[in-house]
């Protein structure tokens, strides 16, 4: 999951950063309106975290444009704004949820996870695939019983596919999951990754779609 922290406070944005960064997600930092509107541009993110109170405007007037984004990300407000009055504007112009300042980066994780299982449809979180077993509420996979153990780029990348099994995501779409702005990487890196994870996890759980990309099989059957 690709993240899009905006927030001026450089201070809060590293520790928030490094906390998320911690659990195999890619954050990027905006610091201002105007750079958040340029990251929204150029990359599809599953959540943006939004402060309101930035130097160049209220990060209120970023929903519109968050919104008219052909797959809208989760937003979660977060704001020294503790008025009631701020919330209910909050959510009326579109944001998941909100959050008040100062704040747990356990408690922003816990809640992004739960606006994201309520976008879909009160799903289980844990995803059952013959004897794969995936667990997105706790950064689990399990192999006939039997822990499995990613790096966070590994994790990373599967969390992206088994939000939307058998869905199919383009390289560009992954990629996007394992870098953010400034991180360098091979071109070869994301078979590199899929390579492990086949290993790991078993050849058929994941597709090799030619000319498209890869797609996570819910398929049962064993594994080659």
């Amino acid at each position: 999951m690709r993240i899009l922290l905006v927030e001026d406070d450089s201070a809060l944005a590293d520790a928030v950063c490094s906390y998320l960064v911690a659990k195999a997600f890619v954050v990027d930092v905006a610091p201002s309106l105007a750079d958040a509107r340029g990251a929204l541009l150029s990359v599809q993110y599953a959540a943006v975290l939004l402060d309101l109170h930035l130097g160049d405007g209220d990060g209120l007037s970023l929903l519109p444009q968050v919104r008219a984004l052909r797959e809208p990300p989760i937003v979660i407000v977060l704001t020294a704004r503790d008025q009631v009055t701020d919330r209910i504007r909050g959510l009326d112009a579109g944001a998941d949820d909100y959050l008040i300042k100062p704040y747990d980066p356990a408690e922003l994780l816990a809640r992004l996870r739960a606006v994201e299982r309520r976008r879909s449809a009160g799903s289980s979180p844990v995803l059952h695939l013959g004897t794969l077993e995936i667990d997105l509420a706790h950064d689990r996979v399990r192999k006939d019983g039997n822990p499995v153990v990613l790096t966070q780029k590994e994790w990373a990348l599967l969390r992206v596919m088994a939000t939307r099994p058998e869905r199919i995501h383009t390289r560009e779409n992954l990629a996007d999951a394992l870098y953010g702005f400034g991180d360098e990487a091979d071109s070869n890196t994301l078979e590199v990754f899929i390579s492990r994870l086949r290993r790991k996890l078993g050849k058929n759980h994941i597709q090799t779609l030619r000319g498209l990309g890869y797609r996570l099989s819910t398929s049962s059957g064993d594994d080659e």
